[in-house]
């Protein structure tokens, strides 16, 4: 059992995934407090949730993912090698250079970490740029040996990200309007040595783009990617319920050659129903030639998890360059 202890009032006690909320029980004074049976092999989100419905970090827990949310791991699993430790009041740097971009998809700020060629383009950027500082974790890694240096592209995490990571429009707008931008603010990106990065829709985004824009895209990084999506499914194709790999299996198994793509998958050990979707994609992209790297980790549908998947990952696809 692992016990969480709040002060306050009543509480309740939250994760990202894999387990259900738990109602704190009063211990007497200000402490209230909940004993949790974990899995195995876990990492995990999770935050106290008040009376008021304000959501809070774990005071007594010094790892943390921004400002309301807190990190645990059970005792059978290594540290994450390279990510900082973090408190919840800790302001971590972002890049220094910005990118207005306006286009197509609206109005949208472009952060870069210069590093020289190659280029990451990581989707959902925000997210790994002040909840997961994935900027710092990289340079660590490159300083150790671990990682090439590359130049980290961050995307704005779209207000919509259904809308904007379920079509080929946001690929388009990267093509046209992003990379000449870039290339304006002295950041050259050599499609062939582009590596693109995205979880969970925006796994399926970067996947989609390989297939849509083999040009641009041939090396993905991709955690726990929405490969249930059918586009003809009810409820605008959310669920998991469908045909195993959904759209991208159907279109995968009409492909007869995907030698040009480099492809690490990456879903999580505590996301059981995601798993037939996964290995759809995996074994068809594999066996359309596609260079196929396959991961499960100790984690749900989550972005701690993700996070050191992320590091690995776009380390392997940047190996070869």
């Amino acid at each position: 059992m692992t016990r969480f202890d709040w002060r306050g009032g009543p509480a309740t006690l939250r994760f990202e995934s894999v387990l259900d909320p738990v109602e704190l029980t009063h211990e007497g004074g200000d402490l209230w407090s909940a004993d949790v049976e974990l899995p195995d092999r876990l990492r995990i989100t999770y935050h106290f949730v008040d009376a008021d419905g304000e959501e809070h970090a774990d005071p007594r827990n010094p790892s943390a993912a921004g400002p309301n949310r807190s990190l645990l791991s059970t005792p059978d699993l290594d540290p994450q090698p390279h990510w900082p430790v973090a408190g919840p009041d800790d302001v971590v740097d972002v890049p220094s250079l910005r990118v207005r971009w306006s286009g197509a998809l609206g109005r949208k700020t472009v952060r870069v970490h210069q590093g020289g060629e190659p280029v990451v383009l990581l989707l959902d950027g925000d997210d790994w740029m002040y909840v997961h500082p994935f900027a710092a974790a990289f340079e660590s890694a490159v300083k150790a040996g671990d990682m090439p240096a590359a130049t980290l592209v961050f995307l704005p995490t779209p207000r919509d990200r259904y809308a904007e990571y379920s079509t080929p429009a946001l690929w388009q707008a990267i093509q046209d309007e992003l990379l000449p931008l870039l290339a304006e603010n002295g950041v050259t990106v050599d499609p062939a040595r582009l590596v693109v990065a995205g979880q969970s829709l925006g796994g399926l985004s970067a996947f989609q783009a390989a297939l849509d824009f083999p040009a641009l895209v041939s090396r993905v990084a991709c955690q726990s990617g929405s490969f249930w999506y059918a586009r003809d499914l009810p409820d605008a194709g959310i669920s998991l319920d469908g045909p195993a790999g959904g759209d991208i299996a159907a279109r995968l198994s009409g492909l007869a050659d995907l030698s040009g793509l480099r492809v690490a998958f990456d879903v999580g050990e505590h996301e059981p129903r995601m798993h037939r979707h996964c290995e759809a994609v995996e074994q068809l992209a594999s066996a359309a030639g596609a260079s196929v790297r396959v991961n499960r980790s100790p984690a749900g549908h989550d972005r701690v998890g993700w996070r050191h998947a992320l590091l690995r990952d776009v380390g392997w696809l940047l190996s070869d360059l």
